[in-house]
Formats: C-alpha cells, sequence, structure tokens
C-alpha cells in the first residue's frame, strides 16, 4: 500500500477510440473441446465483424491452425495479429490487459488473474498480457504489472473517473482477502484514476462463476446512462434480486449528484446446459467498439428488444448481433471473451 499513485491517470470508457480486440481463440486443451467446431464458428464470424471497424489481437497455442481456419473463412488477414501464446481458456476480459491513459498515453495494468477466486486453472491465462507484451504485440505501449486480483469484466467504467461494481465480486474472499473495502477502494482510486466507486450489492445469474461480474449485470453508458437486466417473472429465481438491484440503480448518482438515465434490458428465456443446470444468458454482456455494438443473441424474441434497447444509447453505431448459444454454454458470453485495445495500444 505504499506504491505512489499514478499520475494523470484515468480509465477511457468502452466507447472511447479503440486500436483493435484481443481474443484468445478456442482449442482442444481447454472446456471447448466438446463444443469445438460451433465456437470456432462464432469465432470467425466474430472476427469477420471487428475488422469491419478496427484491428484483432489473437493469441492462440495453435497459431498455424488458427490462420487456416481465418484463411478458410477469407477472412482479410491485414489487420490480424496472431501470436504463439499458451492459454488455460479464452475469457480474455479477465486476464487480458486493463489500458488505462496516462497524461494521455496508454498504459497496460497486468492484474493478477486467479480463475475468478480459483474455480479453474489459470496459470497460462494469467501469463497472457506479459507474454503478449514481450511478443511486441502492444508496439512501444508499456506494461505495469500490479500484484492485486482484478478482472475486466469486475468493472465498468465511464471515463471520467465513475467506477460502477458489485460487492459480490470485488469483496469476495476468494479474490484479495486481505483486503476490506475501504483498501479495495484505494488501489482502484490510484491505479484506475478512480475519483468516485458505485457499489452493487444485489444482482446475480444463475450459472454464472464469475461471482456477479458487473458486465453481465449493468453497464455504463454515454450521456450517464446504465443499461441493466430487468426480470419481469415473479416465478423466476433471479426476480428479487434483480428487483433490489434496480431500486438500487435508482439510487446512484453521477459526480454532480443526479440520477443515472437508467434503460432495462430484456430477460431471456430460460437456457439449460445438458446436465439441466441453467445458463447466464444476459444481454448487459455485449461489447462496444468503434462504430458498432456487437450484442449478444440466443434465438430468442427478446433478441431484437434487446437491439432496440442498446441502439438508443448508442444512436450513431450499427447495432450487430452475434449469435452466442454456443458461448454461453460454458458460462458466458460476448463481452467475456473480448478486451478492447484503446487507442494507441497497437500503433
Amino acid at each position: 500500500m505504499t506504491e505512489k499513485p499514478l499520475s494523470d491517470c484515468r480509465l477511457p470508457a468502452e466507447w472511447e477510440p479503440q486500436d483493435g480486440i484481443l481474443l484468445a481463440w478456442p482449442h482442444a486443451d481447454s472446456d471447448w473441446q466438446p463444443l469445438l467446431k460451433e465456437i470456432t464458428a462464432v469465432y470467425i464470424e466474430l472476427t469477420r465483424t471487428i475488422l469491419q471497424y478496427q484491428a484483432v489481437l489473437i493469441a492462440t497455442p495453435e497459431p498455424e491452425t488458427v490462420k487456416q481456419q481465418l484463411a478458410q473463412a477469407t477472412i482479410d488477414m491485414t489487420a490480424v495479429r496472431i501470436e504463439d501464446v499458451p492459454t488455460n481458456d479464452t475469457w480474455t476480459r479477465d486476464f487480458g490487459p486493463i489500458t488505462v491513459l496516462r497524461e494521455t498515453k496508454p498504459l497496460l495494468l497486468d492484474f493478477e488473474f486467479n480463475g475468478w477466486g480459483a474455480k479453474f486453472a489459470a496459470d497460462r491465462d494469467n501469463q497472457v498480457t506479459k507474454r503478449l507484451h514481450t511478443a511486441g504485440s502492444f508496439g512501444t505501449t508499456p506494461r505495469k504489472a500490479i500484484n492485486l486480483i482484478l478482472e475486466g469484466g469486475s468493472i465498468e467504467s465511464d471515463g471520467a473517473g465513475t467506477i460502477l461494481t458489485t460487492s459480490k465480486c470485488l469483496l469476495n474472499s476468494n479474490r484479495n482477502h486481505h483486503l476490506d473495502k475501504k483498501q479495495i477502494e484505494q488501489l482502484l482510486f490510484r491505479y484506475l484514476g478512480a475519483k468516485q466507486i458505485l457499489w452493487l450489492d444485489h444482482g446475480f445469474l444463475a450459472g454464472d462463476d464469475t461471482d456477479a461480474h458487473i458486465d453481465t449485470l449493468a453497464r455504463l453508458g454515454p450521456n450517464d446512462t446504465i443499461t441493466y437486466v430487468r426480470c419481469n417473472d415473479p416465478q423466476d429465481e433471479h426476480y428479487a434480486e434483480l428487483l433490489k438491484m434496480e431500486e438500487q440503480l435508482q439510487q446512484l448518482k453521477t459526480q454532480t449528484g443526479a440520477p443515472f438515465r437508467l434503460i432495462p434490458l430484456p430477460w431471456p428465456q430460460a437456457r439449460h446446459a445438458d446436465n439441466g443446470d441453467r445458463l447466464p444468458a444476459t444481454y448487459a454482456n455485449y461489447l462496444v467498439i468503434n462504430g458498432a455494438v456487437l450484442v449478444p443473441s440466443y434465438a430468442d424474441p427478446a433478441d431484437r428488444v434487446a437491439r432496440t434497447a442498446i441502439a438508443a444509447v448508442y444512436p450513431d453505431r450499427d447495432i450487430i448481433s452475434i449469435d452466442c448459444r454456443p458461448v454461453v454454454r460454458q458460462y458466458g458470453s460476448l463481452h467475456c471473451l473480448t478486451m478492447q485495445l484503446p487507442e494507441g495500444v497497437l500503433s
């Protein structure tokens, strides 16, 4: 706790200009093995879509295989960089770099990743940012290793110093058990340039392994907006908790003391794994890129409603559906698979 604050530092909002998106490609030596064909098709479509707007950086232990898959799909490789990097899994949102702007220049913060509280093996994933940096993937952008467990999916930023998070994740004893709430806040002030931290104490998704990551529940948007999941079925197991979350969101204030503009997202029909477990399907797990927002779809009547709601927040961007039915079978969704690289990181 003796380290000096990062000077003139802020965590940019996701809707600010980006150089590219980091992906970790699925492979047979991972939990994707039974779904490899289906999930690879999702990754190819995701790559094709992102490349319409910006670059894609791919970490994979099988670079030649990925090159062949993209070539067979007639993907233009001009803005694709593939690096030979071992991975346990593919959730780059949580082990990729969290990029802050320090005196307007990007700095890659490499936090510790312990597999969402030691639930899953994470030794290789925890080294991905370091290995990509060593390989020169980020050009001359510096990297700073930080001895704090923090996943990108657990925090939301408005780019102006507001951080939105959940107490169930950041205060969970399976992350940083030696730190209390005040100490964690001080570290977020220090490393992310936070000016205020907003905590949600309610909200969950059945089947979620992340201990209530904020990016599955509520998302900060431009002009003091928060999109959030709302369950309208009193018989659903999520109803009471998400209602409490909504009530708490209504009490949150911006840095100027005004309430946020709240945009509810629809509730998809329940989806289940082969073993009967409920899957954490959520429309909050969308990805904002240059000129577009990629929205999870589940072949559900609510897909269209979700796109319309998100289009109201991002009226100047293309709203594009990505089929996430294969993704959610591994208990995550679209945003979890990706990590944005802000402007300047790759150049």
